[in-house]
């Protein structure tokens, strides 16, 4: 068995420098979600989404802004930049394969609360066994229903 050191939770978040702070990938989540069909979204749609006040919102898009991840100017629209779509697809994506993996399992109460607290911490490798597990499931149905059946006992 190869021999690892353990640290604190938060010392394996410090070890990752350049990462977006959870409250970060939340905003740009939810702005990537909000402007989908329209191109941008705005302050006040984008607090009412995620239950805050206008003013945090204000500070956390500027904070963005300065990322260089959206564009907006005070009282204008929000838009994403060309990193800021992609990442914001990143992140929604991940959601998903969490929500879906959840559900799968059989998790029924509480899903989108558990999925934010897991996808602020699950690292690439992992969240990519689970979406090939889930595309598993998805292409072989005889094995989901063994599962479900299973999950049943």
């Amino acid at each position: 068995m190869k021999s690892e050191n353990f640290f604190t939770f938060s010392e394996y978040i410090k070890k990752d420098i350049n990462i977006l702070t959870p409250s970060m990938e939340d905003y740009l989540e939810m702005i990537y979600r909000l402007s989908k069909s329209s191109g941008f979204t705005r302050i006040n749609d984008l607090a009412s989404a995620l239950n805050v006040q206008p003013p945090s919102a204000t500070k956390m898009v500027q904070k963005l802004s300065k990322l260089e991840l959206v564009n907006y100017e005070k009282y204008g629209a929000i838009t994403l930049e060309s990193e800021g779509k992609r990442i914001g697809a990143s992140l929604l994506k991940r959601h998903e394969v969490i929500e879906n993996f959840l559900k799968l399992i059989g998790v029924c109460n509480g899903i989108l609360e558990e999925t934010e607290k897991i996808e602020h911490t699950i690292n690439p490798e992992t969240l990519k066994c689970i979406n090939n597990l889930l595309n598993y499931f998805n292409e072989n149905f005889k094995a989901l229903e063994s599962f479900k059946n299973f999950s049943k006992i």
